[in-house]
């Protein structure tokens, strides 16, 4: 005996509208009693890593993270002829971006000959909420396919193709992804390049990789902070490191020539000179 589609729908309604394992029928234990919880499966790989930057209006054209399809660039899809003919079409393409990012990112369908340079303009289109005649569609922006749902099918589809305006998603998927591009807070991880704004850390900071880059405009860590090798922008061969001005807080005085010493002048500025001749304490 088949499975009801009563049972189905309860399965459904306790999947995606609670996020609970369907135990028992609808009529013995509802939804809200359902204890076992089954989310939804969030693949790593798929996630959208930058789905911030998506905008809540779609572009007028095609940027880092949004591909557009509108006018002459809508997508022509083909029949599946695994299901009834002319039901479902297929773009071909994932990642449509659905209306939960805004309003505008809702797809829009045409009919019109094959191959047409611009169904927008010379098809005709086709409503989600269909014609009145039961001929209603709907979209998986996942897939990327479109399903006529309705019990009927729209007349105008019949010897025609299908095309979609729309926008899909082409920044970078995966949490994996994070090892290269990530944005955590304020604070935006590239390879290994840590980029943030000022920033005062009261706890250990450690960070492991080659050629390692902290961006900042001032980073100042309350705790130990342990170096192997210290390696300074302003660095001079054989130079002697001495505390400088609030603004460069050390600097290096550059050695001087054979038989010189470190001397400190009257206004406080220490330097590599040979004796400069003058009295010492009890030696002249």
């Amino acid at each position: 005996m088949a499975i009801s589609d009563s049972q189905k729908v309860d399965y459904l309604w306790k999947k995606l509208g609670y996020g609970k394992a369907k135990t028992d029928t609808n009529a013995t234990k509802k939804a809200p009693n359902e204890a076992i919880d089954s989310p939804l499966l969030m693949r790593g790989d798929i996630i959208w890593t930058q789905a911030d930057l998506i905008p809540s209006t779609i572009p007028a054209s095609t940027s880092t993270h949004v591909r557009i399809y509108t006018g002459t660039g809508a997508i022509e899809t083909t029949n599946d002829n695994t299901a009834t003919a002319n039901r479902t079409w297929k773009t071909g393409e994932t990642d449509w971006i659905p209306t939960q990012f805004g309003s505008t990112y809702l797809v829009k369908v045409y009919t019109d000959s094959a191959g047409a340079a611009n169904a927008p303009s010379t098809g005709t289109q086709l409503f989600a909420t269909g014609s009145g005649n039961n001929d209603e569609w709907f979209f998986d922006y996942e897939a990327g396919i479109l399903h006529f749902i309705g019990s009927n099918i729209p007349s105008s589809v019949s010897g025609k193709k299908i095309f979609i305006e729309g926008a899909r998603y082409v920044g970078t998927k995966g949490i994996g992804s994070a090892n290269t591009f990530t944005t955590v807070g304020a604070k935006t991880v590239q390879a290994n390049t840590i980029s943030m704004a000022n920033t005062t850390s009261s706890t250990s900071v450690a960070m492991t990789g080659a050629n390692s880059t902290v961006q900042s405009a001032n980073v100042i860590i309350n705790k130990t902070a342990t170096i192997n090798e210290l390696r300074l922008g302003n660095h001079v061969n054989n130079g002697v490191l001495i505390g400088r001005t609030f603004r460069k807080r050390i600097d290096f005085v550059a050695p001087g020539g054979s038989g010189t010493i470190f001397q400190v002048a009257a206004n406080g500025t220490p330097t590599f000179s040979t004796v400069d001749g003058g009295s010492f304490d009890g030696i002249e």
